[in-house]
């Protein structure tokens, strides 16, 4: 995992509300999840974590979330603005993600 990838999830499951259970998903055909947030409630939301300024889910992530049916579906990069990325996938920055987890908080 590169260093990027691991600091993004640090902070997003540390900005995630109490109670919210992380996991990675991957199929044995290679769709994968990089973060699946299990939040209270019975709600998901999936991140792809990608260091380009101009980021893109990868075919797999959009299987795996057709598999799942997450609520929410991000791709996290190292910039500020917030935009569609296709297919129901927003682009969004790592601060404005945390910000959005802590809101989605009942403490928050």
């Amino acid at each position: 995992m590169s260093s990027w990838e691991g600091f993004v999830i640090e902070a997003l499951i540390a900005a995630a509300p109490e109670g919210t259970v992380p996991s990675f998903y991957r199929t044995s055909a290679g769709a994968e999840i990089d973060l699946l947030l299990s939040l209270p409630g019975g709600r998901s939301w999936a991140v792809e974590v990608k260091r380009s300024l101009s980021p893109k889910p990868e075919k797999g992530f959009h299987i795996a979330c057709a598999d799942l049916g997450p609520e929410r579906k991000y791709v996290v990069y190292p910039g500020a603005e917030t935009f569609p990325a296709g297919h129901g996938v927003d682009a969004i920055g790592l601060g404005a993600l945390c910000a959005e987890l802590t809101a989605a908080s009942p403490r928050g």
